[in-house]
């Protein structure tokens, strides 16, 4: 017992010991906080670029969520050292980290994830140089689309852009789409109109990368990757036709998430009309989804 959260498991070292050298490895590869001053000269707030308004927010929601991570494993690492009293919010952090957990008081602050503790770092420090690279070398071509805190206002920034360049309401503007190649790297500039986005995962189905549409899953294939899509801003009354599924887009496998104001599911992002040559039950009965982020 003690302060310090007692003795701990044998061969391994104790957890102390254990949890000690994750939040030493940690501070050691956690990035400073975005310089969002900084950045608004380079991005200023434009009536015709709103993604350059997105690139801020998103910078200030991630500082919001660093600093938390960052105090905590400071002081941790303090109250490791015997240097200052082990908090029973502190003591939460421990325990957490002691089992590969993500903190609660992190998940308070943090975008949604259904990840262990190694692999939730991992993909934090992906999104954090997702938007250096963005600040560092400009917009990206094509944007991936699991590394945004907050994907709806990026998704709204794109087709604000739109009915203001076209001068339409925005109610009346919503995105058309169109399914592309596998590889992002293939194409070396966005859209004239709307985004290329990449990283979904297409969850209960695959996906013919030659006929470009929805197929069966191969056996024991849970998730698959999904094509590259643009997302096409139009006029709601001029949108494609094509045999499609209806595919709902969650940003993480916890399909249900907590209902908004607004009705609808936080975890809930869109509707993509998916090409098939399937009756739309086909998929349905299946269950099948697009997600931003899995659970591993």
């Amino acid at each position: 017992g003690g302060v310090g959260g007692g003795g701990g498991g044998g061969g391994g070292g104790s957890s102390e010991e254990v949890v000690g050298h994750m939040v030493s490895d940690m501070l050691e590869k956690l990035p400073a906080n975005f310089d969002v001053e900084k950045v608004q000269l380079k991005y200023p707030v434009q009536y015709d670029q709103s993604l350059n308004q997105v690139l801020c927010q998103e910078m200030l929601r991630y500082n919001r969520l660093l600093a938390i991570i960052r105090e905590s494993l400071v002081n941790l690492e303090k109250a490791l050292q015997g240097l200052q009293v082990m908090s029973s919010e502190l003591d939460a952090v421990f325990k957490s980290m002691a089992i590969g957990q993500v903190p609660a008081l992190w998940k308070s602050k943090s975008f949604p994830s259904l990840k262990p503790l190694a692999s939730y770092m991992l993909d934090l420090l992906a999104r954090l140089s997702m938007l250096s690279n963005w600040y560092e070398t400009g917009m990206p071509a094509v944007f991936w689309i699991p590394g945004f805190f907050f994907t709806p206002s990026f998704m709204t920034g794109a087709l604000q852009n739109y009915a203001r360049k076209h001068k339409l309401p925005v109610d009346k503007v919503a995105y058309d789409f169109v399914i592309c190649g596998m590889d992002p790297e293939q194409f070396k500039e966005g859209p004239e109109d709307g985004i290329y986005v990449h990283g979904f995962f297409l969850e209960g189905c695959g996906w013919d990368a030659d006929a470009k549409l929805l197929r069966d899953s191969a056996p024991k294939v849970l998730f698959e990757a999904a094509p590259v899509i643009w997302l096409q801003p139009k006029h709601i009354d001029e949108f494609s036709s094509y045999q499609h599924y209806e595919c709902p887009v969650y940003r993480t496998a916890e399909r249900r998430g907590v209902l908004a104001t607004t009705g609808h599911s936080t975890n809930f992002l869109m509707m993509v009309r998916m090409p098939t040559d399937q009756p739309e039950y086909h998929w349905t009965m299946r269950g099948v989804c697009m997600l931003c982020s899995l659970s591993d």
